[in-house]
């Protein structure tokens, strides 16, 4: 089976692909000061919920936006696996042309994202991945890379309201009743939920105006699903979208080396 687990500066996502299929998903707190020794009980611990022992493991992938954690997670996997992960990084095959003014500004999720889109969805391609930052991707019908967008994340913005004001308090993220909020939590949660929703649609329009075409709009991220039932403008919610992105570079870097 094929490990492929995405680093992100909040979260870290796992998946456990058997072939093409998805066999099991976990999501747990990307916490920067993890050991080797922490990392390596963790897999165990994940792998056994499920009922799986390390031994199912023969491959492994990951992309990460946080570097320290890269070395960790490498040599973890290397102990583990008794394999070298793939890395997706500088000289890794990716089927993507990045055409950015400085490509290596592009983030390993972002790339990633973008051939599980292309390969998915064919067709121009607008990912909006909902994370730590809410970024916009756009990748063309033949597979260019063309830039994007970066906003604040939900949650971020949330705690940001939360740590620097006096008053304000720390609200849920849910749909309120109406835009007109009656009271603090129900005015946060409207700017917060119907805020998001005009940035999403006024950037989407924007890059499609620039784009000169339709493209299909893709949403992955913890928050995609509350997002997406506030629009139309969100053609399909992909959770697993970086995990099949991972699965993907593996496999065109392993049909490669043969």
């Amino acid at each position: 089976m094929l490990l492929c687990i995405d680093i992100g500066n909040t979260e870290t996502t796992w998946g456990l692909f058997d072939g093409d299929s998805l066999k099991a998903r976990w999501s747990t707190a990307t916490v920067i000061n993890r050991t080797v020794d922490d990392c390596r009980m963790m897999l165990d611990n994940l792998l056994g919920e499920r009922g799986f022992t390390v031994g199912v493991l023969k491959e492994a992938a990951f992309c990460s936006v946080v570097p320290p954690l890269t070395a960790i997670y490498e040599e973890m996997l290397e102990q583990k696996i008794k394999v070298k992960p793939l890395v997706v990084g500088a000289g890794i095959k990716t089927g993507i042309r990045i055409r950015m003014d400085n490509p290596r500004e592009v983030g390993a999720d972002r790339i990633v994202d973008a051939l599980a889109a292309h390969t998915l969805y064919k067709g121009p391609v607008i990912i909006v991945d909902m994370g730590t930052a809410t970024t916009f991707d756009t990748v063309s019908a033949s597979g260019d890379y063309l830039g994007g967008a970066i906003a604040p994340g939900l949650r971020t913005s949330v705690e940001s309201l939360y740590s620097q004001t006096a008053v304000l308090p720390r609200i849920e993220l849910v749909r309120p009743e109406k835009a007109i909020g009656t009271n603090t939590v129900n005015a946060m949660q409207s700017g917060m939920i119907f805020g998001y929703v005009g940035l999403i649609e006024g950037l989407v329009a924007r890059i499609k105006k620039e784009l000169g075409q339709e493209a299909a709009v893709i949403a992955t991220g913890g928050l995609a699903n509350v997002i997406a039932r506030e629009t139309d403008m969100i053609d399909s919610v992909n959770p697993d979208l970086t995990l099949f992105g991972l699965k993907f570079v593996h496999r065109l870097n392993k049909e490669t080396r043969r």
